[in-house]
């Protein structure tokens, strides 16, 4: 036997003691392996060590109550779902042990070492969404994550680019503080622009340009609704809920007038938020669209009221035909669903039983929201239906500065699948006098990393599945995990 302090070899037993080690279940039953080992006495007179024990380096460590069969076993528990949720695991799995003990594991063990990245990937992952952000750093040749930062910092990241010389590449988003870290942290590297955050913000541009034309695109409605071209399966609301809607439409109108009052006496929009009981956020959107959001619900068909319909034709064939008292009959049949529903419903089949000669309710035609008016922007002709393409015919005769913005975005979207990257530098000369002016402004300080999203394949798409492996480890541990143990789970849990 080797000495563990001057490798001496001795076979002078000293004395001998029972090791009791956990071990892995057996059939269900809790398993404690008994060991008989023995101590040695050191030959070495210049040792410092008189006596030792014998070493199992195989199966168990120095001082260790548990095999390193088990201790692997209840360390991927720990990895997997955490130290409470790991000791009631481990507990029906046969491998009793504490939820402190896992998490100890959990910090003791030993982070893995990564080869030398050369194409990074970095994004922002939330703490709490909207308040604190951290930072994850991924290596995109071999999709794992190489370290995660408790902050969103550009001291931070060059810092830690620094810290491996040898990255060439640097895919991001388009915040402004990863381009500040990469250029300091690694000035040699090329960075890309991620190709969705573009197309995102290019859809956001839209979205924007077509809500400072609100009046235009309301002309457009009108146009196609004295057409008379219908959507098949939409009704006119009962008029209640018409009603109902026509209440909520004027109180958005008179937040965004409050909105107007409080940003022309120089409010910020934090404090716009604070006094009119909305999120910050609402209010920067509803002030970069140009004025308040038009909801428009699509039509569904209720699967609350599927399993009574054929009692409701029955009842309807016996000439009950109030929808207020059939929704309190639905309701002592177990549903559970909204007054408004029936009386939808109801509408919708005294529609269909009017004779050819009555009186019909004026068809209309439902307006596209802005963001689906973005959509229809941004596609081909021959990809959207005719009524699409009326309708866009009658926008762009309202409003023509809307026809030059879709022609620039569908040859910005084509200059990303990979057109020609001479041409970037004439698209943003004539996107910047057109509605997509701050777009083009933000591509022309970015325009080097775009020219590399044109001319590479990396993106930060890796980056994005590793953030949704990153929430649900953070939520998994109920937001009380430190960022040493966040870490740990999320650069060893793979």
């Amino acid at each position: 036997m080797l000495c563990p302090c001057c490798s001496y070899q001795t076979r002078r037993v000293h004395s001998h003691y029972t090791r009791r080690l956990a071990d892995l279940p057996w059939q269900g039953q809790v398993v404690e392996i008994r060991l008989q080992a023995r101590r040695f006495r050191c030959a070495n007179p210049g040792c410092l060590r008189r006596i030792f024990t014998e070493r199992l380096p195989t199966t168990v460590r120095p001082r260790a109550r548990r095999t390193i069969r088990l201790g692997e076993s209840q360390l991927a528990i720990g990895f997997a779902v955490g130290g409470e949720p790991g000791s009631r695991l481990s507990h029906k799995l046969a491998m009793p042990v504490s939820g402190d003990t896992l998490l100890r594991m959990v910090h003791s063990a030993p982070l893995p070492d990564f080869a030398a990245p050369t194409v990074v990937g970095i994004d922002d992952w939330a703490w709490r969404r909207g308040q604190r952000y951290g930072t994850i750093i991924c290596d995109l040749e071999r999709n794992c994550v190489l370290d995660l930062l408790p902050d969103r910092n550009a001291d931070s990241v060059a810092r830690w680019l620094k810290s491996w010389p040898g990255i060439k590449i640097v895919a991001r988003d388009r915040a402004g503080l990863y381009a500040d870290g990469a250029r300091c942290g690694a000035p040699n590297a090329v960075q890309v622009a991620d190709r969705w955050h573009l197309l995102n913000s290019l859809g956001d541009a839209l979205r924007h340009a077509v809500g400072r034309h609100r009046h235009n695109l309301a002309a457009a409605v009108q146009i196609m609704a004295a057409a008379k071209t219908p959507i098949t399966g939409v009704s006119a609301p009962a008029p209640g809920l018409a009603q109902l809607r026509a209440d909520r439409r004027a109180a958005r109108r008179e937040r965004w007038d409050e909105i107007c009052r409080l940003r022309a006496q120089g409010c910020p929009t934090s404090g716009i938020g604070k006094l009119l009981g909305v999120d910050r956020r609402t209010v920067q959107r509803w002030l970069a669209a140009g004025g308040e959001p038009e909801h428009s619900r699509p039509h569904r068909p209720s699967h609350l009221l599927a399993p009574f319909e054929a009692w409701l034709e029955a009842r309807w064939a016996s000439g009950s035909r109030v929808g207020q008292q059939l929704w309190r009959e639905l309701q002592q049949q177990g549903y559970i669903g909204s007054r408004v529903t029936i009386a939808r419903w109801a509408a919708n089949r005294r529609e269909r039983e009017a004779p050819e000669g009555a009186a019909q309710p004026p068809p209309t035609w439902k307006a596209p929201t802005r963001r689906r008016c973005a959509w229809y922007l941004s596609q081909n002709l021959d990809q959207i239906d005719a009524e699409a393409k009326l309708f866009l015919g009658h926008l762009f005769a309202q409003a023509p500065e809307l026809a030059t913005a879709a022609e620039l975005a569908k040859r910005f979207v084509s200059l990303l699948g990979g057109g020609d990257i001479a041409e970037l530098d004439e698209w943003i000369a004539q996107a910047a006098n057109s509605e997509l002016k701050s777009f083009a402004n933000g591509i022309a300080r970015d325009v080097d990393a775009v020219r590399a999203a044109i001319t590479t394949s990396w993106t930060t798409s890796p980056v994005e599945g590793q953030i949704s492996r990153i929430k649900a480890i953070k939520r998994q541990m109920y937001g009380r995990a430190s960022y040493p143990l966040l870490r740990r789970r999320v650069l060893l849990a793979a």
